[in-house]
């Protein structure tokens, strides 16, 4: 039996890291009760990748590293999208921005007119790939994430300041990396926790990354090493 790709939805996640050569710490909130996937769990900031996000420009791109990534096993022309979806799903979710100051060619999307009336191009060069997971067969939803490790240096506005947050996650907090595992999180978020806890300190992008590739047949551990990505 093969995956029915038309039921999963390409997601990305995004993981902002605080003060990692001190006490690290990352921003995390606590999903809905009633929310269909994963209730009541705390997560990262993330989502589904929307069409409309091929056509939001970047001030930067992704690291051709992360890119390469990005390409093996997959669609090469998603690497852009992914990362929009990463930066917009961040400005909803916690109203933080991953940006530049400068002004838009376009006019902007509705779900990015108060980002650019903030005087702001989304940038995606800060951002890692560190991880990437399909969700399992039999889950309401079924997603196929990216996760990109973010410094909070790179991020453009007041790292306290939530107030711009939409009411998806509540909670909002920086919580100490040592201690976030005695919150209640879905499995995945564990291992990718492994993965930020392992890379707290590199500034560089992963030389590989880690898929964890669940189909119908079997669950698979990988390493995507890159399939260069053609302009």
């Amino acid at each position: 039996m093969t995956i029915d790709k038309s039921q999963i939805r390409n997601a990305s996640t995004v993981i902002v890291i605080r003060d990692r050569h001190e006490n690290p710490r990352i921003l995390m909130g606590q999903r809905g009760a009633k929310a269909v996937f994963m209730p009541n769990k705390f997560v990262f900031p993330g989502g589904a990748m929307d069409v409309g996000d091929a056509h939001i420009p970047l001030a930067s791109h992704l690291p051709d590293t992360c890119r390469d990534r990005l390409a093996e096993d997959a669609d090469a022309t998603l690497a852009h999208a992914l990362a929009v979806a990463g930066i917009r799903e961040l400005w909803e979710e916690t109203g933080l921005i991953l940006g530049e100051k400068g002004q838009w060619d376009t006019t902007p999307p509705d779900d990015w007119t108060t980002f650019a009336q903030r005087g702001y191009v989304p940038n995606a060069a800060p951002m890692q790939f560190v991880f990437r997971a399909l969700t399992p067969p039999g889950r309401p939803r079924r997603f196929d994430a990216r996760f990109f490790l973010v410094d909070a240096d790179d991020v453009a506005t007041d790292l306290d300041d939530f107030d711009a947050a939409c009411d998806e996650l509540s909670h909002l907090q920086w919580i100490a990396l040592s201690d976030a595992r005695s919150f209640d999180m879905p499995f995945i978020t564990e291992v990718v926790l492994a993965e930020v806890e392992a890379r707290a300190k590199d500034l560089a992008p992963p030389a590989s990354v880690p898929f964890f590739k669940n189909n119908d047949e079997e669950s698979l551990f990988l390493r995507l090493r890159g399939s260069p990505m053609a302009d």
